[in-house]
């Protein structure tokens, strides 16, 4: 269930029971022809499959993250990585104010990954605090589905496309990739180069099989409620 159809003694009597809550962190970036806001829709997806199989709580998703890259896209909305992680951290020391110790992070873009060092910090400061980090696109499971299909797995490819994260009609064609490049682009660059905003391969697939990835990744993340993996 999600805080936004609780009150707050709904609540205090779920923490009686139960320490553990969902995190679902995200970002609202271009995704080419998917929505703006894929890389929280997908991890909240996620987060919402799993709080209605295990009962566990899912908190506010974090619709913005950090993507300086994509600024010359519009619709892009960046936060920059301090800001980021400071709102992180007092979301999480809220909730472990409030009695919250276990915490599933499930996040759907790779801008975020810094927060990874800041929730180890917070762990070696706050007692009896458990996080367990999740970014679906970068596990073995979508890697071994991809290999055995011959699909590459690309931003906002094929990978992405979902029901859910679909705004509009894809191309049926296969994208090269652009040459890869030791050098950091600034947005203006970042977009030339990769013009519609696709990285590379089919901009679609079989949704049979988007849907069987999704079991895929669901099947992954229920046994991290369990916080021993």
């Amino acid at each position: 269930m999600r805080f936004e159809d609780m009150n707050w003694m709904q609540v205090e009597e779920y923490l009686k029971q139960d320490d553990r809550v969902i995190l679902a962190l995200g970002a609202c970036e271009q995704h080419g022809y998917l929505s703006l806001l894929t890389d929280i829709r997908i991890p909240m997806a996620l987060a919402d499959a799993v709080g209605q199989q295990s009962g566990v709580v899912v908190a506010p998703p974090f619709n913005f993250g950090v993507s300086p890259y994509f600024l010359a896209y519009p619709g892009t909305i960046s936060l920059r990585m301090s800001t980021f992680i400071e709102v992180l951290e007092d979301v999480v020391r809220s909730l472990y104010g409030q009695g919250f110790r276990r915490f599933l992070v499930l996040n759907g873009h790779g801008g975020n990954d810094s927060a990874r060092v800041r929730l180890t910090e917070l762990s070696n400061e706050l007692g009896n605090l458990e996080t367990s980090w999740y970014a679906w696109w970068t596990t073995p499971t979508v890697k071994r589905f991809a290999e055995e299909r011959g699909l590459l797995p690309e931003h906002a490819s094929w990978m992405e496309a979902f029901p859910f994260t679909r705004v509009a009609e894809l191309p049926d064609e296969v994208k090269s990739p652009a040459e890869p490049t030791a050098r950091i682009l600034n947005a203006a660059e970042t977009r030339q180069r990769n013009g519609d905003g696709m990285y590379g391969g089919a901009y679609q697939t079989d949704v049979k099989w988007m849907d069987e990835l999704f079991e895929l990744c669901l099947a992954d993340v229920l046994p991290l409620l369990d916080f021993q993996s």
